[in-house]
């Protein structure tokens, strides 16, 4: 593997404590790279500084997918819609969180941010067009034409910088190799298609022929693909990538931001002046605890909240903001991403957090209380569920949930990070992440659930499920339900199956997250605001440093990555004085 780019210039690490450049960014996610890689093609010196070991913050664990309604995609297949469309949809959603100056420059900036990185960088995009908004019941949802998402990525590209690259999260992937959406059903029907069977074969074959070759798995995917594209976009243009390089303070001189102070991989302490400003990307507040205890009501002492989000995503940003006079929002409808996750044990002893984004819709899996009740629509949005699972907890009580199937259900669908057959099932058994009982009932006492309840409610929802027909949560009745269940299992409602076939299992779902929305106050032009509502000159903030345009909701998916990567072309555009083209 080869490369001409240079990852990191000797700028941080040589004797000099002073180092210049014209754009500065904190972070290396979606929106820091963004921003690099927008304003480094605007003719600036960028220079990206990420505390941790290696790049791509929370993304390079997303599904990569953005929510970008009017894209270039869309339109050149014909699903032409008015800014008028999304615009109205967001105002029913958002409600007294709607903020029109900065949903119009999200609107407007989107489209022409794709259209950039298309045609100036090595990013791809491959279409969501059937991808429905997740409330098919608002005015003005979309029935497709309004995501995209990063294109699979030759890892080779990178050269030697590949290993600065952050892997996937391990249980996410099979034995280490990345799935894209794409490949999800041809991996489900491996056992029953042939040309399901050669797909998957040939994508295993090329994943160990790599691992033999580099170590690991050269075709990316999913947000390890965006941020992989990202990368090679700013090395191709001269950015310098730094990592093991914290920001410990911003200088600010003359009533403006224009630089900060940095630890360097050795140590020592390095000042890097930026002339046209510093852009906080830091991922967010998910990891800390203070914030999580001031913002997240169901986190009383702020350690009642996993986020499946990076642990080094601890706040750093929104501090660095607030020294300078940044002010955080504290409003929302609600300060995080909520997602349902599980507790996952691994063999040193460490937990992760799994997030349940797509076992929930399909047929034949149910999400009770303690008490053995159904408390939400299992197939409507991560978000959403949490949601119901907050008004569904009596107070005093921990917001925690069971989802639970049968055996056919977890052979062919896998649950949390358990893999689908022929993968084994049993050490998840033995490490006690997964429960199981030949019978309703003793799968009910293995989990501590109210055992005659959870009869009655399995009994009510597999009438319910031969019919077709959720008469409690309507559970299939939306487009985003019915895409995320199983057309081809041949049930009446793809989302819906009985629970009938033992053994039966179960996995506990917490409060979780997959990032936090409330962040940094900031214009339409992503620069940041003081308590008064007025610009501080030279800083701006993306990501989600950057306080969630969404007001605290969740309209679709893609609302984090989307943003993201919009509201970093625009803050390099505005610190390089030019207007978005």
């Amino acid at each position: 593997m080869q490369s001409d780019s240079t990852l990191m210039s000797a700028s941080l690490t040589s004797p000099q404590s002073d180092v210049y450049c014209d754009l500065l960014i904190i972070g290396s996610g979606a929106g820091g790279l963004s921003a690099a890689v927008t304003a480094a093609h605007l003719g600036l010196k960028v220079i990206v500084l990420e505390k941790s070991p290696l790049l791509g913050g929370t993304t390079a664990w997303s599904g990569g997918w953005m929510w970008i309604p009017r894209n270039p995609l869309a339109q050149e297949a014909g699903i032409i819609e008015d800014i008028d469309k999304p615009l109205s949809y967001l105002r029913h959603e958002l409600g007294d969180h709607f903020n029109e100056a900065l949903i119009l420059s999200f609107l407007e900036n989107a489209p022409r941010m794709v259209a950039f990185f298309r045609s100036h960088t090595a990013l791809r995009f491959i279409d969501g067009n059937a991808i429905p908004d997740f409330h098919g019941n608002t005015p003005d949802a979309g029935t497709g034409g309004r995501s995209v998402c990063a294109a699979t990525f030759d890892g080779r590209l990178l050269g030697r910088h590949i290993r600065t690259l952050k892997p996937q999260l391990p249980e996410t992937t099979l034995a280490g190799m990345g799935i894209a959406s794409g490949d999800v059903r041809h991996f489900l029907d491996a056992t029953h298609s042939i040309r399901a069977f050669s797909y998957v074969t040939r994508l295993v074959l090329r994943y160990w022929r790599d691992r033999l070759l580099y170590r690991r798995g050269m075709r990316l995917v999913n947000g390890n693909a965006l941020v992989a594209a990202l990368m090679k976009s700013a090395l191709d243009k001269g950015v310098e990538l730094h990592t093991n390089s914290p920001a410990t303070q911003l200088l600010r001189a003359h009533g403006r931001v224009c630089g900060a102070k940095v630890t360097t991989p050795e140590g020592g302490q390095s000042t890097i002046h930026a002339s046209h400003g510093v852009v906080l990307a830091c991922g967010g507040f998910p990891h800390d605890t203070e914030r999580k205890r001031a913002l997240l009501p169901h986190a009383p002492t702020g350690h009642e909240h996993w986020s499946a989000a990076p642990r080094s995503n601890t706040g750093d940003g929104l501090r660095l903001g607030e020294v300078v006079g940044a002010t955080v929002a504290d409003d929302l409808e609600q300060a995080a991403a909520l997602a349902p996750v599980s507790l996952v044990p691994r063999s040193d002893g460490s937990t992760i957090y799994f997030p349940h984004l797509i076992d929930r819709a399909k047929p034949g899996l149910i999400a009770v209380t303690a008490h053995g009740k159904r408390f939400a629509n299992e197939a409507d949005s991560y978000h959403d569920v949490m949601q119901a699972l907050l008004r569904a907890t009596p107070p005093g009580e921990p917001p925690r949930a069971w989802l639970i199937c049968d055996h056919a259900f977890i052979r062919r669908y896998g649950l949390g990070a358990v893999k689908p057959a022929p993968i084994p099932l049993g050490s998840w058994v033995r490490k006690g992440y997964l429960k199981r009982g030949l019978t309703l009932n003793s799968l009910a006492q293995a989990c501590h659930i109210d055992a005659a309840t959870l009869q009655a409610t399995v009994a009510r929802y597999n009438d319910m499920a031969r019919c077709g027909r959720d008469l409690d949560f309507k559970k299939g009745d939306v487009p985003y339900n019915r895409i995320q269940g199983d057309i081809s299992a041949g049930h009446p409602n793809p989302c819906m199956a009985p629970l009938q076939q033992g053994p039966y299992y179960a996995i506990q779902i917490v409060m979780g997250s997959l990032g936090t929305f409330a962040g940094l106050k900031v214009n339409h032009n992503a620069q940041a605001l003081d308590a008064a509502g007025q610009i501080i000159d030279g800083l701006y903030a993306a990501g989600n440093d950057m306080t969630s345009i969404m007001g605290g909701h969740y309209p679709s998916g893609g609302i984090t990555l989307g943003p993201a990567m919009t509201f970093g072309f625009v803050a390099a555009q505005h610190a390089a004085g030019q207007a978005p083209q």
